[in-house]
This record gives structure tokens, sequence and C-alpha cells, in this order.
């Protein structure tokens, strides 16, 4: 399967199978896909910690209750707690380093990149060192991570759902994650309980009012036969609602004994 395809059919799957237990090993893939992504300065500030729910200690899984959709949580086989560990940024310097042994950093000779190195570019980072940990271009290519992730387990035929946590600093704190660790958010992974589809493709904001093309006032022009060709890929597929979508939701309360209907 093609990536665009992959992408197309990628959607926040929030009903999944709470008696199918998801492997160990396609955990690891999620987190592998993860590791290899692009992160600024090599600095790899992303971290995660899974969370099984049929063998973690019952603190762990009270730690992970959020007030918004937590019947998802508490339904998941797995989830998984991604967080920004901004001491990483403690070791630029080495990853600097790293960079520039793997000849991913600068030109000229050895010599002559070794001597900037060391001269002007890491003095300038570490005169910017805690304006970095600061939210901003850390979680953006934490996000890149965590979307990698996410497409390798629809690859592995699994399900996911990236949660807000608007309580991030208690479950911090009951994770046992260290001050310098900011949550980012919470997956649920499991084996789908519905359809791919998902009631459809999602309502998206006209492509004209999202980009731009040389200024804030030109509209970057859409041209309908890239959007036929990605139709044609499965990029798009049908919008939603779907026909028989609130059915399939009642199904899905019944079957998963969830609670009252309601939006949480």
């Amino acid at each position: 399967m093609e990536l665009r395809e992959v992408i197309g059919r990628r959607r926040s799957i929030r009903f999944v199978r709470p008696d199918i237990p998801v492997e160990e090993e396609k955990i690891q893939m999620m987190l592998e896909a993860a590791r290899v992504a692009s992160h600024w300065g090599n600095v790899q500030s992303l971290r995660g910690l899974v969370v099984f729910r049929h063998n973690a200690p019952e603190e762990t899984l009270k730690a992970i209750q959020a007030p918004i959709a937590g019947w998802q949580i508490r339904r998941a086989p797995v989830v998984i707690v991604w967080y920004i560990e901004t001491a990483a940024i403690d070791e630029q310097s080495d990853r600097l380093r790293e960079l520039l042994r793997a000849g991913a950093l600068g030109f000229g000779s050895m010599a002559e990149k070794q001597k900037a190195l060391e001269e002007q570019l890491i003095p300038i980072f570490d005169s910017i060192r805690e304006g970095l940990k600061a939210p901003g271009l850390g979680e953006v290519d934490c996000g890149q991570g965590i979307a990698q992730a996410t497409l390798m387990a629809y690859e592995l035929g699994l399900g996911t759902c990236c949660l807000g946590a608007p309580n991030s600093e208690p479950i911090r704190k009951a994770l046992g994650l260290p001050d310098s660790c900011r949550i980012l958010l919470l997956q649920t992974v499991g084996y789908p309980a519905e359809h791919w589809e998902a009631g459809g493709q999602r309502p998206r904001q006209p492509f004209e009012k999202l980009f731009q093309m040389n200024g804030y006032d030109t509209p970057f022009p859409r041209d309908e036969a890239v959007v036929s060709q990605l139709k044609q890929d499965k990029l798009f597929t049908r919008p939603a609602p779907l026909p028989h979508r609130e059915a399939e939701l009642e199904y899905l309360r019944n079957a998963l004994d969830l609670e009252a209907p309601g939006l949480l």
C-alpha cells in the first residue's frame, strides 16, 4: 500500500477492541518509527511511556485517566504517554558533534568544520539553551515522531487516537516523570472495533483558506487535476457522515458496554 493511501485511510479510531491484546513487537515498531523521525539538531527530545492495560500496576492505570474521552483510555489495551524531555537540550553539543562525525553538518575540511562548530555554533546554542526548552520547535518535531508512529500503527492493522490531557501535570507527577518533562498527549492503541473510514472523511477548511503562495493575501492555487489524482490514490475518502454511522455508533456503545450517550 502506497504512503498516500496509508495517509488517506489513517483515521482517529476511537473504538478499539478491549478484548484483543496488542503485541509488544507491534508497539516496538511504532516506537522505532518515532525514534528515526527528524528532530532539530538531532536532539531527540520525544519520549514515550507505554502502558499495557493487562499487566500495568493499578496505580499506573489510575494515573493516566483523563477528564476528556476517559472511556477511550479505560477500554484501550495500550496507552502511549508521549512526552518531551527538555533536559535533552542539555546534550545539544554532543548531538551536534555526532552530526558532524556523521557527515550531516556543514561543508569543507573536517578541521574547518570542527573549528566552526566548537567556536561558533555550539556557543550560540549554549547562549539560548534555556529558551529552547520552552514550548515551540521541540513540540513540532516531537509531533513528527508521533505521526510516524501513527502511520506505522495503521500499517500493522492497529487503530489509534491521540488525546489531549488537560490534567497533564498530575499525570506527569503520578507517573514519576522528572520536572524537566512535559506531557504532550496520550495515544490509545488497539485493534479497531469500527470501520477504518470511521464515518467518512472529516470536514476540512477550504484549501485556499489554509495555504498561501508568496504572500499572505495570495491563496495557493488548487489544481483540480491534482485533487482528482489524489482521490484516485485514495488520499481522500467519502465525506462524512457516511450512511448508517449513527447505527454503527449505537452498536459500538452496546458492544463495548459504554456509559450513557454523550461526547466524553
